[in-house]
């Protein structure tokens, strides 16, 4: 297989720090966003758009205090894919800053009053468990 196009899971696995079976839970729990390719002797590679999701995954359990349940409740409703890949920074996060991350499509039932709520709501609580 050519490695411009595919990586193995140690190397995403390197890239990430993260360890494989880590990425191996992941395949399993979000098998719709998470598909890596099958290759000789049963090796998984991962296409760029696969290790983006995983990047994103990782972005939402680790640095956004997502569950796992979260995460699938995003992808079953179709929102997974509205979420952007950018680099999180560990000081609290204001309401401004987390909605410039997720872009919401004009056309979804979501509700930005609730999220501002419940935005702020967490970063009461953060600041209290300092």
């Amino acid at each position: 297989m050519d490695k411009e196009y595919f990586a193995s899971i140690n190397e995403v696995s390197r890239e990430m720090g993260l360890p494989a079976h880590t990425l191996r839970y992941w395949e399993k729990q979000f098998p719709t966003v998470v598909r890596p390719i099958a290759g000789a002797g049963g090796r998984r590679y991962y296409r760029p758009e696969t290790i983006a999701r995983l990047k994103t995954i990782q972005d939402l359990l680790y640095n956004r205090g997502m569950t796992i349940a979260g995460v699938k409740k995003l992808i079953h409703n179709g929102d997974f894919s509205t979420v952007d890949m950018v680099a999180s920074t560990p000081d609290v996060a204001t309401q401004d800053n987390v909605r410039e991350k997720i872009s919401v499509p004009v056309a979804s039932s979501f509700d930005a009053t609730k999220v501002d709520l419940a935005i702020g709501l967490l970063t009461q609580a953060r600041e209290l468990l300092k």
